[in-house]
């Protein structure tokens, strides 16, 4: 396991950051995401072998935000 923490933009309240976690915890491989709206950030642990970080962008962006990787 792997965990990494990744700038996201455009969240504005809670409601956002349960969409981020949401949208993380779909990717296959991610065990945990805990997502900080103070910061702007999510904290994600995934498995390398099955998730990506392009992955995780783009169910990020998905959902209506922007994941720096």
């Amino acid at each position: 396991m792997e965990t990494k923490t990744f700038s996201v933009k455009g969240m504005t309240c809670n409601h956002c950051v349960m969409a981020v976690t949401r949208a993380l915890k779909g990717v296959s491989g991610v065990s945990e995401a805990r997502v900080d709206l103070a910061k702007g950030e999510a904290t994600v642990t995934y498995d390398p072998a099955t998730a990506s970080t392009a992955m995780m962008k783009e169910a990020v962006e998905d959902a209506g935000y922007a994941m720096a990787v």
